[in-house]
């Protein structure tokens, strides 16, 4: 196979139409390989490539013969020292972090663990090859024909959105194609999109569909990972939302946004950019981790071998390293000017403005994308609390942001259950938030108003029971948000 140096830009597998550039960053690796397959379930190797060309922290190489379709991961090498916060291990692939395509999900077992999983103590290197049963990035060739794309860009005035999850809101509709149903384009049929235009929305906010995972220990129990809040590919819409797994998904999605911007409808992702799914130290090695540990997520001070969690999952990606603030804002601006969203819900968001550990408006995180010619100009809608100290930041967000309204939900809610002494807030609520708003100059549009959505009840069971009832979950009821406001 011939090889060639590359180029260090972009990152990710570049398909220029002769064949395919791979740049990695990894700024503590000592070396790096290149993975091919012919097939994703698979540990058998196609090729093995040594990649030997670094710039600055950048391996890269350019292989005329690689085409679309062509399936691959990387071997990572470097010190496995968790007490200093290192944790490469050769033996485990793992995903390109700039994949816009992943072959498929994880099918666990344990050597997708770096450690010896039986002992539990993650200091102790496991050697067995992970490749098997770790899902593969996908080489896609990004040409699609968006002639006649136009984003409906519709005002803040008159914006109503719609949350939906691809799956929940298609597998069982009976007016849906079987084989369509759970799907990009089973949700971009007429059904689905008279349904939206008739209730008088003008914009679906679908959970998250970057790739994510299904935690190990929720498939032991015979359950999935169902909302997506899991990311471990922030450029690859899901593949089990698609009906083919070689960059079909990315045609897919792309065929879903153009169908509903011909019907009006803008199309806004619930991204979660605040954590990944490879979970705590105990975690597995699936990307990020296994690409560069220190860099990608954040220590803690004085003790690299565990994560700063302001999430409650065990991690918080490191968005003040300028490489991972990059990947952020790389995938952003690929989600809106290659795949045409218009906006973005950001999950926890308050993470992402800590700076270094506490939330400031003043936050690099905003003013990157404030000054940022294609972000600046789509909706940014943030989650405004995280779990970390002083997470509940409803109406600290700067100029441009809109939020979900916490207050708006729990005063709506609380009258009416009947709860006394809410009619000055109700009003305020119900004019606009000004005394949320105002103060920092900002409008009524800052404010996203809304009663239920995934974390909880849905409208009619809000109303119709005083606690949730979760215990198809198998959590014994402790998961989710209890919707109780007493």
């Amino acid at each position: 196979m011939r090889i060639w140096p590359g180029s260090p830009a972009p990152l990710g597998a570049t398909f220029d139409g002769e064949g395919t550039n791979f740049a990695l960053f990894s700024e503590h690796a000592t070396g790096v390989e290149l993975c091919l397959f012919d097939e994703p379930d698979t540990a058998e190797q196609a090729a093995r490539i040594e990649v030997r060309q670094r710039t600055g922290d950048v391996w890269h190489c350019d292989l005329p013969d690689v085409r679309p379709g062509t399936l691959y991961g990387y071997r990572v090498h470097g010190p496995y020292e968790p007490e200093a916060g290192h944790r490469f291990n050769p033996a485990k692939l793992v995903l390109d972090p700039y994949a816009r395509a992943i072959s498929g999900t994880v099918q666990w077992d344990e050597t997708q663990f770096a450690y010896d999983l039986a002992s539990g103590d993650d200091r102790r290197r496991d050697d067995r090859d992970s490749a098997r049963g770790m899902p593969k990035s996908v080489v896609v060739d990004g040409a699609f024909n968006w002639a006649g794309d136009r984003p409906p860009n519709i005002p803040w005035n008159r914006t109503v959105i719609y949350e939906a999850h691809v799956k929940g809101m298609t597998q069982l509709h009976p007016d849906l194609p079987e084989e369509l149903r759970g799907t990009y384009l089973g949700l971009s049929t007429d059904p689905i999109l008279d349904h939206l235009t008739g209730l008088g929305v003008t914009a679906i906010e679908l959970l998250p569909v970057h790739q994510f995972v299904s935690e190990d220990y929720l498939v032991q129990k015979g359950l999935q990972n169902y909302w997506g809040y899991s990311s471990i590919g922030y450029f690859a819409p899901d593949v089990r939302y698609a009906t083919g797994a070689r960059g079909q998904q990315v045609d897919e999605f792309k065929t879903m946004v153009k169908r509903f911007h011909g019907a009006g409808l803008e199309v806004i992702l619930d991204v979660v950019y605040n954590h990944t799914g490879e979970g705590n130290h105990l975690g597995p090695t699936l990307c990020f981790r296994g690409v560069d540990n220190l860099s990608y997520y954040r220590p803690v001070p004085g003790d690299p071998r565990h994560y700063l969690d302001y999430t409650g999952t065990g991690n918080s990606l490191n968005l003040p390293h300028p490489r991972v603030m990059q990947l952020v804002m790389d995938s952003l601006r690929y989600w809106v000017t290659e795949m045409h969203v218009d906006g973005f819900r950001f999950d926890l968001a308050t993470t992402l403005a800590r700076q270094p550990f506490d939330f400031t408006r003043e936050a690099e995180f905003f003013h990157i994308i404030r000054q940022d010619p294609v972000l600046s100009r789509v909706k940014l809608i943030a989650e405004p609390w995280d779990v970390g100290p002083n997470g509940y930041q409803v109406g600290d967000f700067p100029v441009g942001w809109a939020e979900w309204n916490g207050r708006y939900r729990d005063t709506v809610r609380r009258f009416w259950r009947g709860d006394g002494g809410q009619i000055g807030d109700l009003a305020y609520r119900l004019s606009g938030s000004s005394d949320i708003y105002e103060a920092s100059g900002r409008t009524p549009y800052s404010s996203i108003n809304f009663v239920t959505a995934h974390d909880g009840f849905t409208l009619r069971d809000l109303v119709s029971y005083e606690r949730k009832h979760n215990e198809a979950n198998l959590e014994d009821n402790r998961d989710g948000q209890d919707d109780n406001l007493s």
